[in-house]
């Protein structure tokens, strides 16, 4: 045999690279998040959702893993890789454990990448190794209790001080990992506050800070419990009260935070679309396998026309999503910004087709869809936040067709 020609087979043996695992590095990481899933996350997934409990020594192990700063550069602790690389871990966590996965999305994506794309030398130097190893867990606070969607009306503003400090006032609410028990606040967060005047416009009136546990005036003001899902990840209010902000722990110039904050949106929509994905793919994955070994009137379930449009469409859809979401995420440049249209488009799909296949599942299974132990109840609860945070499926609509205004032929 020639060496060209074994070189030609042996190169063919090798598993090839897809749209979904565009590289060996990324298919390497998707079997190594598939092992940790099967032997650690699957284990405990219902037990932390009935009891509400955030799994600490978990995440430590997604730090253990390299997973914490899977878009960080190596000499913070990260991992160097792209927003395909999170969305395969995403996509894999949430095919367990979706709860999880959205307490390590607010880490890793809301605190760890959004600093290590918008902050300092000194500031990643600061902050990311610890945030990378697990040693602190970190989260992003930008949603108030009278501001969601409205994102600029919010009324959290931190006062420059005479000194460079400020003093920053407010709440935020809906804030995943502000908690970690019913009592303790998160580590460190981002937190976008309101610097400018009202006579300034509001996307030149916002700046983001580094807010830690700790500092004299910030407190939990309660942990939200009793979700209809993700009941795993905890949620909380955070409240400022004159809490003292060094210059230091300004991220970028002072109103700056704006284009921070779009550019962050992007890699947030397109790991929930990936998290949907997930769900879909369990879900489909339990449909499947139960309607071939059901039996009613003598035949298994899969062999009726009502069960067959189920799962037919449920893979349709699902493939379709999942398809979109890789071409989306294998194109994104997690240091630019300007990709509403497809990371809003990615979402907006995505997060229904999750939820709507969960859904079938459930039908599918009847009774036993209904009930914790048989998994898909707990993903079609939790699939139905994904439509919500992050942005909801309204405003994902009134960005793209605002983006699309300027479109004269269709992709």
């Amino acid at each position: 045999m020639s060496t060209s020609h074994a070189s030609q087979l042996a190169a063919e043996s090798l598993p090839q690279a897809d749209l979904f695992n565009p590289s060996e590095e990324h298919r390497a990481l998707r079997e190594m998040v598939s092992s940790f899933v099967n032997t650690e996350v699957e284990p405990q997934a219902l037990e932390y959702n009935r009891a509400e409990r955030f799994n600490h020594e978990l995440f430590c192990r997604t730090g253990e893993l390299g997973l914490l700063g899977v878009t960080v550069d190596p000499e913070y602790g990260g991992s160097g890789m792209d927003a395909s690389a999170a969305c395969i871990v995403h996509e894999e966590l949430s095919a367990s454990d979706p709860a999880f996965c959205l307490s390590y999305l607010a880490h890793s994506q809301l605190f760890v990448n959004n600093l290590a794309r918008n902050g300092s030398v000194e500031q990643c130097a600061r902050w990311l190794p610890s945030a990378c190893s697990g040693e602190v867990i970190g989260g992003m606070g930008m949603s108030e209790p009278s501001s969601g969607t409205d994102v600029l009306a919010m009324r959290s503003n931190a006062t420059k001080q005479a000194d460079g400090s400020y003093l920053l006032n407010g709440s935020k609410m809906w804030i995943t990992n502000g908690a970690v028990s019913d009592t303790e606040l998160g580590d460190v967060f981002l937190v976008y506050a309101r610097t400018g005047g009202p006579e300034v416009k509001n996307s030149k009136a916002v700046s983001l800070f580094v807010v830690e546990k700790g500092m004299a005036g910030f407190s939990l003001g309660q942990r939200l419990k009793d979700k209809c899902g993700m009941r795993a990840s905890p949620t909380a209010e955070l409240v400022f009260d004159n809490v003292r902000i060094p210059p230091s722990n300004l991220i970028g110039a002072e109103g700056g935070a704006t284009l921070c904050m779009m550019r962050n949106l992007e890699i947030e929509r397109v790991v929930l679309a990936a998290m949907a994905v997930g769900i879909a793919r369990r879900s489909l994955e339990v449909m499947n396998s139960y309607a071939s070994q059901r039996e009613a009137f003598s035949q298994p379930l899969a062999a009726f026309g009502q069960i067959q449009r189920y799962i037919a469409e449920s893979y349709a859809e699902y493939m379709a999503g999942k398809t979109y979401l890789y071409q989306t995420a294998n194109s994104l440049d997690l240091d630019s910004a300007g990709n509403r249209l497809d990371t809003d488009g990615v979402k907006l799909y995505c997060t229904t087709m999750g939820k709507n296949i969960a859904d079938r599942a459930i039908q599918v299974l009847g009774g036993y869809g209904y009930m914790g132990d048989y998994v898909v109840e707990r993903l079609w609860r939790d699939a139905k936040l994904l439509e919500i945070g992050g942005g909801t499926l309204e405003s994902h609509q009134k960005n793209m067709v605002r983006e699309m205004a300027g479109l004269q032929h269709m992709p």
